[in-house]
């Protein structure tokens, strides 16, 4: 420390110093912590579109089993019904 310069001037000086280091050192922890985020984002996100494709792709295969299903138990009760007719005959 400089003894020509006052006590409070140095002090600011050393904050001013200090505070400057700090910041830069955020800084520089924000955009690692950014491009770690990026890595892992690409990572993931592929898995999680894959996720929704098949939830969707199951969705529908279960609206199309139960339409299917459906139209089968409608038919033979069709069936049935001439069967009773024809054998009422």
């Amino acid at each position: 420390m400089d003894d020509e310069k006052p006590i409070t001037e140095q002090a600011m000086e050393t904050i001013t110093t200090a505070v400057e280091t700090t910041k830069d050192a955020a800084v520089t922890a924000v955009k690692q912590v950014k491009k770690a985020a990026k890595k892992v984002a690409k990572k993931v996100a592929p898995k999680k579109a894959a996720k929704k494709k098949t939830k969707k792709a199951a969705k529908k295969t279960t609206k199309k089993a139960a339409k299917k299903s459906a139209k089968k138990v409608a038919r033979k009760a069709g069936k049935s019904k001439k069967k009773a007719k024809k054998a009422k005959r």
